[in-house]
């Protein structure tokens, strides 16, 4: 089994942030600190407790003074090059207690996302001022280090993972779309992938904007951006969105006969899985470009079905072709998904387009 992520923030590293601090301020009590920090509710800690603990207790033992905390903490901080994900505790700190002090937290943030991403500290300060912050985010987008032009596409993504919620650019994502037009050619691998998630997180909003936008970059005929709008358009393809579909190339009324929509076996218990078998037989008269997916309508808590959208394949078949198409689904337990006993269903889909529905039993 693998260790929990938590575990990251471990002695080993606590002894190592504490050298590099006391490096460059003696006074550090490294003892008390790792005391302090290792406390009776340590080991009940999640992984984001744990990485908001630490730059709390960390507080205490620096200067009170913001801008001399500050600046010893940005000047440890090269010496943890070692480490990933850990040295999250630099740019949380800043988010914690650097927001009345944009002059000297802004280049804290700007160094330190180039060791350890600030896309979760960066948040605050957009609630805080969100026209500040996004121009300053603007002139991040231009910058010479990829982690920085990747700060500014990540720090403002409406819906990050894990970060505080931007209600207002849900509401309006139009101040991030200039951020997104100057990165959309990013060299940077990690960048482009950013501006894609970004994309995809107000399709959840504003899906009309995001596909406006991508039919004009779909003028960079270049492979980079065919996988930035791939990905970006992504939540819409599952909800069989036309624009998005007819975007990429896929119709949204396909020709197609979906037949012998096969589930079995009918009764499965808890942790087995399901068996599905069909056949696609094109009806067109010239080749057509199918995106082939399943939905798995599931049974919640409260007993109602709620469909969830699987990948299967894409396939572009020639008039009159039959392709057969065969998977297993597993109701396995997983971290990010919940099954229930009861009377669930397999449905078809192709571009966005269900066919057929089987149904079938978890006991």
């Amino acid at each position: 089994m693998a260790e929990p992520l938590k575990n990251m923030f471990n002695q080993a590293y606590l002894d190592d942030l504490g050298a590099a601090i006391q490096l460059h301020y003696p006074p550090f009590d490294t003892r008390a600190f790792l005391a302090r920090v290792i406390d009776d509710q340590w080991e009940g800690r999640a992984l984001k407790e744990r990485m908001r603990h630490i730059p709390t207790v960390l507080h205490g033992f620096l200067p009170q003074d913001y801008r001399t905390a500050l600046d010893i903490l940005r000047r440890a901080a090269p010496t943890l090059s070692q480490y990933g994900f850990e040295n999250m505790v630099f740019p949380d700190f800043v988010g914690l207690y650097g927001l009345d002090d944009w002059e000297a937290s802004v280049p804290a943030l700007e160094q330190f996302t180039q060791l350890i991403s600030a896309e979760y500290a960066v948040r605050p300060f957009i609630l805080k001022d969100q026209e500040r912050m996004m121009a300053q985010i603007l002139r991040w987008a231009d910058h010479r280090s990829h982690q920085v032009r990747r700060l500014a596409s990540e720090g403002c993504r409406p819906r990050l993972p894990w970060g505080m919620a931007l209600p207002a650019l849900q509401a309006n994502p139009s101040p991030i779309l200039p951020i997104l037009e100057q990165l959309k050619l990013d060299p940077s691998e990690s960048v482009r992938r950013s501006v894609a998630n970004n994309l995809n997180d107000i399709t959840k909003d504003d899906p009309d904007a995001v596909v406006s936008l991508l039919q004009r970059w779909q003028t960079h005929d270049t492979e980079e951006m065919r996988w930035i709008i791939d990905r970006a358009l992504r939540t819409l393809v599952k909800k069989g969105n036309p624009e998005a579909l007819e975007l990429l190339g896929y119709p949204a009324s396909p020709e197609v006969e979906v037949r012998n929509l096969a589930v079995g076996p009918e009764t499965i218990p808890m942790g087995g899985e399901v068996a599905f078998s069909f056949e696609i037989e094109s009806r067109g008269q010239t080749p057509q470009n199918l995106m082939i997916d399943y939905v798995v309508h599931l049974v919640r808590a409260s007993g109602q079905l709620t469909p969830k959208v699987f990948k299967l394949t894409r396939r572009t078949l020639a008039p009159g072709e039959t392709v057969r198409i065969t998977k297993k689904h597993s109701f396995r337990p997983v971290t990010t998904r919940k099954y229930y006993p009861g009377e669930h269903a397999i449905e078809v889909q192709v571009n966005g387009v269900s066919s057929g529905r089987k149904r079938f039993v978890v006991m």
